[in-house]
């Protein structure tokens, strides 16, 4: 098992009221580098092999999961073997749901087919503009990832990753806005999308649709800093809440804003086996009460 770490005694207690209200509780997962390890080709980031019987286990004791990611959903119900983790989620009465591309897309266990707006307009217009950029910015060979609403440029692949996505991002961004786009920073990558949606905008959403009394989200990078602060907001107005830093030497700023930080995903599915534990012997407890 992999070390739990709690920043805080405030943060053990705010894990303690969450097992407390589990079974009404909405836990939120981001995809890469939390319940995927991070590798250099995106098409091949399968998910950790332990996480459908976690997510299974875990579904049976709160009210929701949702996977919430910067890839298109068909990727993540792909590489996670989601759809199928889904039926049998759904089997126990539960949800799950994935949302992709930041929230622009939607599938769940129960609504099985993925809804999506169309691309923006600016898109094609910066796809158009993108190779001058990458070669201006001695980055020619970043890999360019089309996910159809949104363009990604990962840096991981070159030889300095830190250095070409320094030059990038301000590139990047300028390009995007042109185009009324926005850039969203990431592990060793920049995506450009429509404004207007993030993952905090989803853990809002979600938790009013499903009247969660708690929410625990678990991420690990600046894509996941808006999702942190919506679950921050929920607090502030009485919610019990958690929240997880999957931690990487490549990306810290979640580590300040975290109740507890687990050693990447092997560390996020052992906190999501020991939440379904105490949460089932809470439960034994309660009816023994």
């Amino acid at each position: 098992m992999n070390p739990v770490r709690f920043t805080s005694p405030e943060a053990e207690e705010r894990y303690a009221a969450l097992v407390a209200v589990a079974s009404s509780t909405v836990v939120g997962l981001d995809y890469d580098g939390t319940l995927a390890p991070i590798v250099d080709d995106p098409e091949i980031a399968h998910i950790h092999p332990d996480a459908p019987a976690v997510l299974m286990d875990l579904a049976e004791v709160v009210r929701a999961v949702a996977v919430i990611t910067g890839r298109p959903a068909r990727k993540a119900l792909a590489l996670g073997g989601l759809d199928e983790v889904g039926q049998q989620i759904g089997d126990t009465g539960r949800e799950l749901f994935v949302f992709g591309q930041y929230g622009y897309e939607r599938w769940s266990s129960t609504q099985r087919r993925v809804v999506s707006p169309r691309p923006p307009q600016g898109l094609s217009g910066f796809l158009r503009d993108l190779p001058r950029v990458l070669r201006d910015s001695d980055a020619a060979e970043a890999f360019v990832e089309d996910k159809g609403l949104a363009i990604a440029v990962h840096t991981r692949r070159l030889d300095d990753p830190a250095a070409a996505y320094d030059r990038l991002q301000p590139r990047l961004r300028d390009l995007a806005e042109r185009y009324g786009l926005v850039e969203e920073p990431g592990r060793n990558v920049i995506e450009v999308r429509s404004p207007g949606m993030d993952k905090g905008v989803v853990v809002r959403n979600l938790a009013k649709e499903v009247e969660a009394q708690g929410f625990l989200f678990a991420g690990d990078d600046l894509g996941d800093v808006e999702a942190f602060e919506a679950v921050a907001d929920l607090r502030k107005q009485g919610m019990p809440t958690l929240l997880v830093c999957s931690a990487s030497q490549e990306e810290s700023a979640l580590l300040e804003l975290s109740d507890v930080v687990v050693p990447g995903p092997d560390g996020v599915l052992d906190l999501l086996r020991r939440l379904t534990s105490d949460a089932r012997s809470a439960r034994t407890i309660g009816r023994r009460g």
